[in-house]
């Protein structure tokens, strides 16, 4: 069956009823980006005419939840970037340790392995007992699986080079228990984590924080919309506080990037 292409209206279309119909604001993401998924999931989907699918994810909420699911990316993994890693162990949490308590938080937390790896490290510097990191993310289904802690084991051989290259201290299958096809890693660990929905588009600042982590989010907006997301990281970091983007993202052309100070070699910039 051929699929006819769907044309930029259309995309505006199906936007504007997600937005009206369930309140989740994609207008301002990338574009060629969100194009491309809606296309993928529509001929995935064999829907006989562009208007059946836009009533589908208007009106479904099943279908809704997998239309969110494909159109929000989950690309992810413990450790990712092991040199970034080795930067928050030796140049920003030790520093943050001399606070008596430390707020951090995971935007677009994704499945939640950003979560656990910063977990370990303020294990291994002995101020996870006094840290809490709030994990968020605007897709409900990926949270759930964060919330378990629990990862195929196939991904595991990947994860623990990661850690040791990142600087780990100890001997990464002691993190996890493995179960068949899966593993499932400490709950000491997800005890100090705290999953909630929150849409970076439209939701507001909702605490104040020493480190905020927010990578490979922002490849996917538009300018204005990442600097709207700066403005909102902003509100909600604390003086002296760490912001850490990703490879590719970059404080650079915002008004306020004057602000911070990059450290070192990586996106980890010091509000000052």
């Amino acid at each position: 069956m051929i699929i006819d292409a769907i044309d930029n209206e259309q995309v505006e279309m199906l936007l504007n009823d997600v937005l009206e119909a369930h309140g989740y604001d994609f207008l301002e993401y990338s574009h060629a980006s969100i194009k491309r998924r809606i296309t993928r999931l529509y001929s995935l989907d064999s829907f006989v005419s562009f208007a059946e699918f836009r009533y589908a994810v208007k009106t479904d909420k099943q279908y809704f939840k997998r239309f969110l699911e494909e159109i929000t990316v989950n690309v992810t993994e413990m450790f990712r970037d092991p040199t970034f890693y080795k930067s928050l162990r030796n140049d920003v949490l030790p520093v943050l340790g001399t606070y008596p308590f430390i707020r951090i938080w995971v935007a677009g937390c994704s499945t939640g392995e950003e979560a656990y790896s910063l977990a370990i490290l303020l294990r291994e510097l002995n101020l996870l007992n006094k840290s809490l990191i709030y994990a968020t993310d605007i897709n409900p289904s990926v949270l759930e699986k964060a919330k378990k802690g629990m990862f195929p084991l196939n991904y595991l051989k990947g994860y623990s080079e990661n850690y040791v290259q990142s600087g780990g201290l100890k001997d990464f299958s002691s993190y996890y228990t493995a179960n068949y096809s899966l593993v499932k890693f400490d709950e000491s660990l997800s005890s100090k984590m705290i999953f909630s929905t929150h849409n970076l588009v439209s939701d507001h600042s909702f605490n104040e924080f020493q480190l905020i982590l927010c990578r490979n989010v922002l490849i996917y907006f538009d300018k204005d919309l990442q600097h709207k997301v700066f403005h909102l990281f902003d509100n909600s970091l604390e003086k002296l506080g760490y912001l850490a983007l990703g490879s590719k993202e970059s404080l650079d052309f915002w008004a306020n990037a004057k602000d911070y100070k990059r450290i070192k070699n990586e996106k980890i910039w010091r509000k000052l």
